[in-house]
C-alpha cells in the first residue's frame, strides 16, 4: 500500500526541519502538505489532493513540473555523468552552458562562475568585487551600497548586504557593516509619489552617497525591477539606468541580483534589459534550472577576470569552491530550459501569460475595499492589503491574516503563500488562461475570509 499524508506527515514531523517556519505551526496552524508528484502547474498529494502552484514553488518552476523535454536530457546526461569535481576538469553541459549566458546576457559579460545556490551566487559576487579591487591596488575598497527593503539570502554575507529586518535583525551581531540608501520603490515614497519620481529621488541619494564615499565603496547591489522578498515591490527602470551611470563615475562595481527576477519574469530574459544595462555582476539561480537542481552561476566582465589571472606565486587567484559546482545534471536541465526560450512563439505567450495574469488579479481585486494596490512587472503581480485604504496602514503582523488565505487556498487547491500583507503570483510559464483565473478567485475568497475572520476586518 503506498503512504498516505498522515503517514509522511508524521514521519517528517519525528525527523525534519524546514527552512522558513516556525516549526511549532506544522503541528497545527499550517499542516504540512506532503507532495507525492508534479505535472505541469500542479502538485498532488499522497491522498490526491491537487495544488494549483500559483508560485512556481518558490520561483524555481518555470515550464512546469516535470516537463518532458527537461527529464528527457537530464535522463540522457545521467546515463553518461552524473557528476564529476569542477576544479581541474570540466565537461560538455558546463561549456555550453556558460557559453550560452554570455551570448543571452547584456553585453560585456564574458565569464561564468558555478555555485550552488542562489546566496552562493551573492557571497562569490561580494567576495569577487571585493578581491577584484584589492588585486587591482584598492584594499580600501571593503564597504557595499544596498537598498532600504532588499533581500540577497540567507548566507551571512548574503544577509549582510540585505535589508529586510525579519530576516536579519537576530544576526546583526555577525554581520558586516553595510550602507543603505532609499529603495526606488513608489509605495515606500508615500502616496501620490509616481514610480519614476520615486526612482529620481532615489537616484540623488545613492549618487550623494557615492560621491561622498566612493573611495571606500566596492559595489552596490540591487535586485533589478522587483524587490521579491521584500513584499514583491516594484520600481521604474530608470533607477537602474541611473544606478549603472552613478557607479560608473564613481568607481563601484554594480551587483545585479536576478536571481529571482531572471529568465523572463520580468518580461526578458533578464531585468537589466528593460534598462539596456550592463552590472559587473549578474548572479543567476531559482529558475536557472527551471526548478529541477540547485546551481546558481555568476557572470562578470572581463576586466574583473583579469585581476585575478596571474602567475600562482602572486597569490591573486579567487579560491572560492563548491563540491557541486558546474554540476552536469543542473548544466543539462538549464540548456533544456534555454532551449525552451528559443521555440517559435515562446517569448508571446509569456507576455501573454503575463497580460492574462494582471487581467485576472485586477477583476478579482480592483475593486477590493481592503487592496490599497495591485502591481505587476511581467509575469509576477502582487496585491498589497490593508486596514485602511485612505491611510494604506497595514494589519498587525501578529494576526497572521496572510495564514488565513494560505489555509483556504490550499483547501481549494492552490498553492499560494502571501508575504505578510501581500498576496502574490509568479505562476510557471505553462499555466492556462483558466488556472489563471482560479488563483485569482481563490485568492479574492481568502482575503474575504481573512479580513472578516479577526477583529479589525472590513
Amino acid at each position: 500500500m503506498p503512504p498516505t499524508n498522515a503517514e509522511i506527515r508524521a514521519l517528517d514531523l519525528e525527523h525534519v526541519w524546514h527552512p522558513c517556519t516556525q516549526m511549532k505551526d506544522h503541528e497545527r496552524e499550517m499542516p504540512l502538505v506532503p507532495l507525492r508528484s508534479g505535472r505541469g502547474a500542479w502538485l498532488e498529494d499522497y491522498d490526491g489532493h491537487r495544488y494549483l502552484d500559483a508560485i512556481s514553488s518558490w520561483w524555481v518552476n518555470l515550464w512546469g513540473h516535470a516537463h518532458p523535454g527537461i527529464n528527457a536530457a537530464m535522463q540522457a546526461q545521467l546515463d553518461d555523468l552524473p557528476h564529476a569535481m569542477f576544479a581541474g576538469f570540466t565537461h560538455g553541459p558546463a561549456a555550453r552552458l556558460a557559453a550560452q549566458l554570455v551570448a543571452l546576457a547584456p553585453p560585456g559579460l564574458t565569464r561564468c562562475y558555478f555555485a550552488d545556490s542562489g546566496s552562493a551566487a551573492i557571497e562569490v559576487a561580494v567576495k569577487m568585487s571585493f578581491h577584484s579591487w584589492r588585486n587591482a591596488g584598492r584594499p580600501r575598497k571593503t564597504r557595499f551600497v544596498t537598498l532600504s527593503n532588499s533581500y540577497h539570502g540567507e548566507t551571512l554575507g548574503a544577509l549582510a548586504v540585505g535589508n529586510v529586518e525579519l530576516y536579519k535583525a537576530i544576526y546583526r551581531p555577525l554581520l558586516m557593516d553595510v550602507i543603505t540608501v532609499p529603495s526606488p520603490d513608489p509605495w515606500a515614497a508615500g502616496p501620490g509619489v509616481d514610480a519614476a519620481t520615486a526612482a529620481a529621488r532615489a537616484a540623488e541619494a545613492l549618487e550623494a552617497t557615492l560621491a561622498a564615499q566612493a573611495e571606500e565603496i566596492s559595489a552596490l547591489i540591487l535586485e533589478p525591477l522587483v524587490q521579491c522578498a521584500g513584499s514583491m515591490r516594484m520600481y521604474h527602470p530608470d533607477y537602474l539606468r541611473r544606478a549603472r551611470a552613478a557607479c560608473d563615475r564613481h568607481g563601484v562595481h554594480l551587483i545585479a541580483d536576478e536571481i529571482a527576477v531572471g529568465f523572463g519574469r520580468t518580461g526578458p530574459l533578464f531585468a537589466c534589459e528593460q534598462a539596456d544595462v550592463t552590472p559587473d555582476f549578474l548572479c543567476l539561480s531559482k529558475g536557472l534550472t527551471a526548478g529541477y537542481l540547485p546551481m546558481s552561476v555568476v557572470l562578470t566582465r572581463e576586466p574583473i577576470y583579469q585581476a585575478f589571472y596571474d602567475d600562482h606565486h602572486k597569490l591573486n587567484a579567487f579560491l572560492h569552491s563548491h563540491s557541486y559546482a558546474g554540476n552536469p545534471l543542473g548544466c543539462a536541465a538549464a540548456l533544456a530550459s534555454l532551449a525552451l526560450f528559443a521555440e517559435p512563439g515562446a517569448t508571446a505567450a509569456r507576455m501573454r501569460l503575463a497580460t492574462d495574469l494582471g487581467a485576472a488579479v485586477h477583476a478579482a481585486f480592483d475593486q477590493h475595499p481592503q487592496v490599497a494596490e495591485v502591481r505587476r512587472c511581467g509575469t509576477i503581480v502582487a496585491v498589497e492589503f490593508v486596514r485602511d485604504r485612505a491611510t494604506r496602514e497595514h494589519y498587525p503582523w501578529r494576526e497572521r491574516r496572510h495564514l488565513h488565505i494560505h489555509r483556504h487556498a490550499l483547501g481549494r487547491g492552490v498553492l499560494l503563500r502571501p508575504l505578510g500583507n501581500v498576496i502574490y503570483f509568479m505562476p510557471p510559464y505553462c499555466t492556462n488562461s483558466a488556472e489563471l483565473e482560479l488563483m485569482a478567485a481563490v485568492a479574492r475568497e481568502g482575503l474575504d475570509l481573512a479580513v472578516a475572520a479577526l477583529p479589525g476586518g472590513a
